[in-house]
């Protein structure tokens, strides 16, 4: 029974402790601790897919219009996919997929087909810059049945591609399940180290958040 008693103070002793330290892994952030990490590895990516589709969405337009019955890239459309496939080489380990969209006009069956045109040369463009094409996926149309605006007359922004994160690819060498490390790489690399020297003469260093 003392035993009994004894282990069951060392428990609670012990949870006590790891809450008054923070280490409530349900509690933490994205960059969380080993635990949480492993957890959420074993539960699947998807929290990390939906954390770096917001960081892609905050930094980097991921929609291109096009013309009318058109799935030609112009010069607005390019500039845009020269930004996302500049985006894309930091994550060598994720995957994305581009979403053909059309507007309204025009029979389910032809829109379906236009979007997918819209979809594949899209990712045709972002390979030519250099996306490996294995990272693409333009197998997805919706074409007129997810509108950006309401309305059934010819409309420029429904006519459009949106690129998204959709997961990382399996088995890659840099991966290893370091979703969040991945997702803030860059962050932490952007800190870079600075010398500078005293009015003593001596070297001092300190660190620059890069922005």
């Amino acid at each position: 029974m003392l035993k009994t008693t004894a282990m069951l103070a060392l428990v609670l002793g012990l949870g006590a402790c790891a809450q008054e330290a923070g280490l409530n892994y349900q509690t933490r952030g994205t960059l969380g601790i080993a635990s949480q990490n492993n957890a959420a590895v074993h539960r699947g990516e998807g929290e990390y897919v939906i954390e770096l589709g917001k960081r892609f969405a905050r930094e980097i337009p991921t929609t291109i219009n096009f013309e009318f019955n058109s799935a030609r890239l112009d010069a607005s459309a390019r500039a845009v996919l020269d930004r996302q496939a500049d985006w894309i080489k930091q994550f060598p380990e994720v995957r994305f997929t581009v979403y053909g969209h059309t507007d309204a006009v025009g029979s389910t069956g032809y829109n379906r087909s236009l979007g997918q045109r819209r979809a594949n040369t899209t990712v045709q463009y972002l390979v030519s810059k250099g996306i490996s094409r294995r990272r693409l996926q333009a197998v997805v149309s919706f074409g007129e049945t997810r509108p950006a605006i309401d309305t059934q007359e010819r409309d420029r922004r429904n006519r459009r591609t949106v690129t998204e994160v959709t997961g990382f690819l399996k088995r890659h060498q840099e991966l290893d399940g370091k979703y969040a490390a991945i997702i803030y790489r860059d962050y932490v690399e952007s800190a870079v180290a600075q010398t500078t020297l005293t009015e003593s003469g001596e070297i001092q260093s300190s660190i620059s958040s890069g922005e």
